[in-house]
């Protein structure tokens, strides 16, 4: 069985959703996979960003579309 090494780089660092009591943070930032064009990213990453565990990753448009229906859930925001 061959393995290939997946590659990332992290473009732009937007947030920290949230930090868990071992340190792993969850995250939304603009991620390179393999040399790939930039996608919306969402996953919890280890300290150290060693390791990440299973996320999401959006297109912009589909990363537009979650903001839409994110703003229609929560009115009171801008």
């Amino acid at each position: 069985m061959i393995v290939k090494d997946i590659e990332h780089e992290i473009v732009t660092e937007i947030a920290v959703l949230s930090e868990s009591d071992s340190g792993y943070t969850k995250e939304i930032n603009l991620v390179s996979w393999n040399g790939a064009k930039p996608k919306y990213d969402i996953r919890s990453w280890s300290p150290g960003r060693e390791k990440c565990g299973k996320g999401i990753v959006l297109t912009e448009d589909e990363a537009k579309e979650l903001l839409l229906a994110l703003k229609s859930q929560f009115p009171g925001l801008a």
